[in-house]
């Protein structure tokens, strides 16, 4: 008899339909625990005075708003300069009264009228990074009698750049920006190929390869920070601000990528620790060995979104989501039958404690606490919808793969939209940033 029943439970386990999975095979953390071993204290070596941080930035104020006020081609490239080396965040309010009446000034035509190319492109891209309407207009006078932009243009190199930088603003429709990218694209690639200074090589270089508008700020003021120090023109006094604000005393430019990042990240070494400890403290390198390991490069990512002190907390708070919302993705993309994900998904929709829903649960308590102390506990409801979205659309995604069914445009563009991951981010990245949106602009 027990023999019998030892057959039945082969048979019934050889009858068992095999789970075929899809595996993307990730490469394991090529970080291992290098941040791990970092103290602290070795770390701040060349810690920044604080102290003297704040006579630096009254001189430097003193110097760029109210010496410099009357002088918009100095001010324009003192804000620009203060803008690249990622210090902007010290001078909000002053550096938008400046372009407030430098708005002015081009809406009366009494800049754009008279300045040259680098100053009217500089002015443009600096008010529309602001968010001022400013008419593409002011680059017609640039033009020649046949409509292209004058030849006597190219050998302006600094202009060039500033027009190239420029051209990265425009909207759609806006042909004379179209026309401005293409046409300094050209000539500034083959002005890098020729015998120029090694600043502007440099800054051509750079600027074909990350355009402004495309950079991350940080990694952009390291490698900015090289060029600036050689300028004969440069604000001393910022200059060392800007060093002491990044705790950068050797060149960007020279480092390689891991080198870059891991440099980068060394300035906000103590929240990517704490970050590091939690994600090995849920363990989904053991518990779902299938997901990514992308802690470090998340963070990385989020940095970009915004690197100021006060936003220490709004970055804990996006690395964790966009963490986990990288393991969802793994789950539904490289792991999980549709069968599972079909539960899966319900499970989300309720708020259901599955091993990445509990986790996922316990970052959105403890953000919802941090923030409820500021009145603001109203906006994780926000967080969880758009949540929420993000696994319908992966869903939906994941059943027309089953299906082997091919999505119209029209099918596919809201679910891809969602997907994306984009929408879900901005609402979470608003959560721990203050009054920047109130219950009532909602």
């Amino acid at each position: 008899k027990q023999q019998n029943m030892s057959i039945q439970v082969c048979a019934a386990a050889q009858s068992k339909p095999e789970i075929i999975r899809r595996t993307a095979n990730f490469p394991p953390s090529i970080w291992g625990d290098r941040f791990m071993n970092y103290d602290s204290q070795d770390i701040i070596t060349n810690a920044r005075n604080q102290e003297e941080v704040e006579e630096l930035k009254e001189v430097v104020r003193r110097e760029v708003f109210t010496t410099s006020a009357g002088d918009f081609s100095h001010q324009l490239k003192l804000i620009d300069a203060i803008q690249r080396l990622g210090v902007a965040y010290h001078f909000e309010s002053e550096i938008e009264e400046a372009l407030e009446r430098m708005h002015a000034a081009f809406h009366d035509h009494d800049f754009s009228d008279d300045g040259d190319l680098y100053n009217v492109a500089l002015g443009f891209r600096l008010l529309r990074q602001h968010g001022y309407k400013i008419s593409c207009d002011v680059f017609n006078k640039f033009k020649d009698e046949n409509g292209s932009f004058k030849e006597c243009l190219i050998v302006d190199v600094p202009g060039m750049l500033s027009l190239y930088e420029a051209g990265h603003l425009g909207i759609r429709g806006e042909e004379i920006l179209d026309e401005a990218l293409a046409f300094t694209t050209t000539h500034l690639d083959s002005a890098a190929k020729a015998h120029l200074s090694y600043e502007h090589a440099e800054q051509i270089t750079q600027a074909l390869e990350r355009p402004l508008r495309k950079d991350l700020e940080r990694v952009c003021a390291g490698r900015y920070m090289s060029i600036y120090q050689d300028e004969a023109s440069h604000n001393e006094p910022l200059l060392k601000l800007a060093k002491l604000d990044l705790i950068l005393f050797s060149l960007f430019s020279k480092m390689s990528s891991v080198r870059l990042l891991t440099y980068i990240l060394k300035l906000h070494i103590q929240l990517m620790l704490l970050l590091i400890r939690w994600w090995k403290e849920v363990d989904f390198e053991k518990k779902l060995p299938f997901a990514r390991d992308r802690i470090v490069e998340l963070y990385f990512w989020v940095v970009g979104v915004y690197f100021e002190p006060q936003y220490v907390e709004a970055r804990k708070f996006l690395t964790k989501v966009i963490a986990l919302v990288s393991v969802m993705d793994d789950i539904y993309d490289a792991y999980a039958t549709f069968e599972e994900l079909e539960i899966f998904t319900a499970a989300i929709e309720r708020l259901y404690a599955q091993i990445f829903y509990r986790t996922l649960l316990n970052v959105v308590d403890e953000i919802e606490e941090e923030i409820a102390k500021d009145g603001r506990s109203y906006r994780v409801y926000y967080a969880k919808e758009s949540l929420k979205a993000v696994a319908r659309a992966y869903f939906e995604e994941a059943r027309w793969f089953n299906e082997g069914y091919t999505p119209t445009m029209e099918e596919y563009l809201p679910a891809a939209i969602v997907s994306t991951g984009y929408p879900m981010l901005s609402t979470v990245s608003l959560l721990g940033m203050g009054d920047i949106v109130n219950k009532g602009d909602i």
